[in-house]
């Protein structure tokens, strides 16, 4: 999987464990504004354009349904705040899910869930 330079400095300060976190305005139902704080979980490139993956949580800092947002992360420079961008196109957003779980795919497993001393297979 290959990052691009933006997406690769973020990511650096993402495995720095610099607690990452951004708000986003989403409109409710009833058309109201609320503001949902999200973790940075990582930007991917795909297709020459780099996206971010974020991680709703709620008033506790906690996340109970693994759902993440996906969102196109367009970046003007060091002196500008980035934007997100939302994804409209089916093709689009499907290419970005699919490196998402590609990424999910190479972290490492131990990583993810703490593994028994002994192994899978009962072994030291």
């Amino acid at each position: 999987m290959e990052f691009s330079k933006i997406a690769t400095d973020m990511n650096t300060k993402i495995e720095n464990d610099e607690q990452m976190t951004v708000d986003v305005e989403i409109e409710t139902k009833d058309g109201k504004i609320e503001v949902v704080t999200c973790a940075i979980i990582i930007v991917l490139t795909v297709n020459s354009k780099d996206y971010i993956v974020l991680l709703p949580l709620d008033k506790n800092g906690q996340n109970n349904d693994g759902n993440v947002w996906f969102y196109e992360f367009i970046y003007h420079g060091e002196d500008d705040e980035p934007e997100l961008g939302y994804i409209s196109d089916d093709a689009e957003y499907e290419a970005v899910s699919e490196a998402f779980d590609l990424y999910l795919d190479d972290v490492e497993f131990d990583e993810i869930i703490e593994l028994p001393e002994e192994g899978l297979d009962g072994e030291e």
